[in-house]
């Protein structure tokens, strides 16, 4: 669990990772995003796809945000194969962290076998070169569909099981506490995205519940609220060791 009062306003950016509206995606928006990433100490900074790792790599380079791609997004609808090689081209390309959006559809027929396969075969394409983060998209599903999901996440060896891609509907806290439940047991860690608004109160209140990451396009914002959000109790006062 993350203890909020062991972070000041630099090393809680490394709750977060940030990223640029994909509809918004141009190079100048690309660049812009990775410098807030470096300005506000973010854990990452993501692109919506491999195209634009190379420009994240440079703009990253001499930093410690990571570079990062989502893989198949929105929909995560294509083959095992093609999420393979769309990883092991991220990687290629500088990757240092991937996510990849399950198979809803397939998840949803209860065809695990698919599921189990994309699953495998993404972790295998990332290795040790990248963390490995799969997106659930919460929002289409009931609670035992994500339970099965999460089981089979903690099963492939990924590192985190994320909530959303952040483009539909955000997860309910609901939602997000079957999935830590689910997990509970297992080395698997938890990021949320897709964060309603009022998007700090809810950030915080989301790593208060549990969650190791917060995947957003406000990460300043919900950074710079940091300090009236302390002042006003919904996050504890800072106490450094």
């Amino acid at each position: 669990m993350v203890d909020l009062s062991k972070y000041d306003q630099h090393s809680i950016g490394k709750l977060f990772d940030f990223s640029v509206l994909p509809k918004n995606t141009n190079e100048a928006s690309i660049r812009e995003g990775c410098r807030i990433a470096i300005k506000y100490n973010c854990a990452s900074f993501y692109s919506s796809s491999p195209f634009w790792t190379p420009v994240v790599k440079e703009e990253l380079a001499g930093s410690d945000v990571l570079v990062a791609a989502a893989i198949n997004f929105p929909f995560g609808t294509s083959s095992p194969a093609v999420k393979a090689f769309e990883t092991e081209e991220a990687i290629r390309l500088g990757a240092q962290s991937v996510d990849t959006v399950i198979n809803v559809g397939a998840l949803r027929d209860k065809n695990y076998k698919i599921i189990k396969e994309e699953l495998k075969l993404f972790k295998e394409a990332a290795g040790d070169a990248a963390l490995t983060k799969v997106i659930l998209e919460t929002c289409f599903l009931t609670d035992d569909e994500i339970r099965a999901a999460c089981e089979m996440i903690a099963e492939a060896g990924i590192d985190y099981a994320k909530t959303s891609s952040g483009q539909f509907e955000g997860p309910t806290m609901e939602q997000f506490l079957v999935m830590k439940e689910t997990l509970k047991n297992t080395p698997v860690k938890l990021k949320v995205a897709g964060v309603k608004f009022p998007r700090p109160q809810n950030a915080y209140a989301f790593i208060i519940a549990g969650a190791d990451l917060i995947g957003t396009r406000a990460a300043d914002q919900i950074i710079d609220a940091l300090p009236q959000l302390r002042e006003i109790g919904l996050v504890p006062t800072y106490k450094p060791d």
